[in-house]
């Protein structure tokens, strides 16, 4: 059977199997209706991605109001906001809208008088204790209404992002120097990481306005929190110009952010985002803050690309044989007893799912797949959601930790980018021409794949084989293309642009009905369709790996 007619008969509901509640099978039934399908020969990666995909449904429950909710699933039974609320929910959003939308507006709805979001809600209510900020809500709402275009969404979402965006202003600047301060380790979520050691977990008394003045060393000028709070006023300056009010004041309140981060946060000599301390010390730990504020589209594309070159793809650092470890390998603080739940070297699913924005912001798509690849190859082989993996051999992180939802995400959404049809905030999509290779053990991930998808109503089906890609619309041939290349459409399938997708230098043509387009195109080129041919609009080249 070939790949699209085993796409075409392949049914999603018989593939995952049966759900445990009404409220998981209402999301179920999103899944289905969003046309998402994936198939692969041999079979071992779509047998997890349905896994995931069933697993990731029993995740939904009802919340305190009776609508549904994602939980961040394992034994953290709530949604919080610096994951369930914002990264998870802004993935679900591309799968099931209606679900993810619900789990958003929970924030906003049990916003406290004085603006506070909460940092978690359970089906018992809302918790304030921390703040624990880590992925930018405002820039996850933004994603989903781009592609879903709910005007009172926005609204409600941005009142409250707003309101929250004035506590943090008042509570969270007690140095007065524009940066947003750090009172306790879970304010980032980085439990036992040694970035907060001889810091206290949770705020002075439980009050996230306060701080134990009697500390050492508290309060921190926090770059990770500083970063979240310069994309959200980005993003709120979109959403303000989208309901035709003020963006300027929004985009005043980023540079000043953008100024603080940079004058007390980066360090020239290291090139590495740090704390400082009340002694106005950096705290000289090299733990995910770094990718965590390029997360947040901080710096241009040379500052990206230094980091890139000197820790993300640098074995003695970050890019182990499963990367990104959540703490520097030659640091002697790294954690090498995998089975504790500590952000001290681990490779998070958290980390996995929150930096792909960090790499296509700053166009490096080829960078990017070598982190896809060799995560997708262990997935594969996985027997539960863990949290977590060990960086040199993979294997599970997390005792008792079976049913992870940001893990089951990951599957979905590294699958989508890397051999799937991906709808992208900005009007377009991608169809990807590569397939999960397998770098372990001589193993075979998937030679060939096949990925559906409806957009606008319209059924679009991407099929990769190992020499060449093809893309239907309706059961219409559309396109092929050789392998190696990632294939931009707008909405409706036109052709807008190529980029090469891998270290090697591509030629071909690009195919479709009526004409054939000759091409050449190196890795991270992007080439801009004419309507006759292309030109090239950007070729920032590729950075190798780096030891050291």
């Amino acid at each position: 059977m070939s790949i699209l007619s085993k796409l075409r008969e392949i049914t999603v509901t018989e593939r995952t199997g049966t759900v445990k509640s009404g409220t998981c099978q209402t999301a179920l039934d999103e899944f289905v209706n969003s046309g998402v399908k994936f198939v692969a020969s041999p079979t071992k990666i779509e047998n997890i991605y349905y896994r995931a995909v069933h697993d990731l449904m029993n995740c939904v429950v009802p919340s305190v109001r009776g609508t549904p909710m994602l939980m961040e699933g394992s034994m953290y039974i709530g949604s919080w906001l610096e994951s369930t609320g914002t990264i998870n929910t802004e993935i679900l959003s591309r799968f099931c809208p209606q679900t993810a939308q619900a789990t958003f507006e929970l924030f906003a709805d049990y916003m406290r008088a004085d603006g506070l979001i909460p940092y978690k809600m359970t089906d018992a209510g809302p918790s304030y204790r921390q703040v624990q900020m880590v992925t930018p809500l405002a820039r996850s709402v933004w994603n989903h209404y781009a592609c879903h275009r709910d005007r009172g969404f926005l609204k409600k979402m941005y009142d409250a992002i707003s309101c929250n965006d004035q506590w943090l202003a008042k509570y969270r600047n007690t140095r007065a120097t524009g940066c947003v301060e750090a009172f306790c380790t879970f304010d980032t979520g980085q439990d036992a990481s040694p970035r907060f050691w001889h810091v206290p977990d949770t705020p002075y008394h439980g009050d996230p306005s306060c701080y134990d003045q009697d500390n050492p060393i508290l309060p921190f000028l926090a770059p990770d929190m500083t970063a979240n709070v310069y994309c959200q006023r980005r993003y709120l300056a979109r959403m303000a110009e989208e309901l035709n009010l003020d963006r300027t004041v929004w985009e005043e309140r980023a540079a000043q952010s953008l100024n603080s981060l940079m004058r007390y946060c980066y360090d020239e000599e290291d090139h590495f985002f740090y704390d400082r301390d009340r002694y106005d010390r950096f705290v000289k730990v090299q733990s995910d803050n770094l990718i965590r504020v390029f997360a947040c589209e901080v710096g241009d594309d040379a500052l990206f690309a230094d980091a890139l070159s000197r820790y993300l793809l640098n074995t003695r650092k970050y890019f182990g044989r499963y990367p990104i470890s959540t703490f520097a390998f030659d640091d002697p603080r790294f954690f090498q007893l995998f089975g504790f739940n500590t952000w001290a070297g681990h490779v998070s699913f958290l980390t996995e799912i929150r930096l792909p924005v960090a790499f296509e912001y700053h166009h490096r798509f080829v960078e990017l797949t070598w982190i896809l690849g060799p995560i997708l190859s262990m997935l594969s082989r996985f027997t539960k959601f863990s949290g977590g993996l060990n960086p040199w051999v993979g294997h599970i992180v997390g005792a008792g930790d079976d049913n992870y939802s940001p893990t089951m995400l990951c599957v979905l959404d590294y699958i989508e980018r890397l051999s799937g049809i991906y709808p992208s905030p900005d009007q377009e999509l991608w169809f990807t021409g590569l397939v999960p290779r397998g770098i372990d053990y001589g193993e075979v991930v998937a030679e060939e794949t096949g990925y559906s998808r409806i957009i606008d109503n319209a059924c679009f089906e991407l099929t990769n084989e190992p020499e060449i890609s093809s893309v239907y619309k309706d059961s219409t041939l559309l396109y092929t293309f050789p392998s190696g290349i990632r294939l931009i459409t707008d909405r409706t399938g036109a052709l807008r642009s190529i980029i090469g997708m891998t270290v090697r230098t591509i030629s071909g043509e690009i195919r479709s009905c009526d004409q054939s387009i000759l091409f050449t195109v190196s890795g991270n080129e992007r080439l801009q369709y004419t309507g006759s041919g292309f030109v090239r609009i950007e070729n920032p080249g590729i950075i190798p790996p780096n030891h050291g």
